[in-house]
């Protein structure tokens, strides 16, 4: 288990750069790498998870990099309403959020 329990403590850690901390889910992992600006990682994590979370990170993902056309896809996947482009920070907590409930 990790020691990473909160929104905000997931933030700083990504933000500090290093190493992926040990113990998170794969769902957590995946939105670590994506505030380390680590896309790819990211990517590769949420498109193996397989649910309508991994779907969901997958969409931010894509919404980040300006694909809004294949980002609406996984949000539409993942029975969320895709945010605009500058509340990706709060969809990323939002998100967040829930991965850290369900880990």
């Amino acid at each position: 288990m990790s020691t990473i329990q909160t929104v905000d403590a997931l933030a700083a850690s990504a933000n500090a750069g290093g190493e992926v901390p040990e113990g998170l889910s794969a769902p957590v992992k995946a939105l670590w790498l994506t505030k380390a600006d680590r896309w790819h990682e990211a990517h590769d994590i949420s498109q193996d998870l397989g649910s309508k979370l991994g779907d969901w990170i997958h969409g931010l993902l894509h919404l980040i990099e300006g694909d809004l056309g294949n980002s609406a896809y996984w949000y539409h996947r993942a029975g969320q309403p895709q945010p605009s482009a500058h509340e990706i920070d709060a969809e990323w907590a939002k998100i967040a959020q829930v991965a850290l409930d369900s880990a």
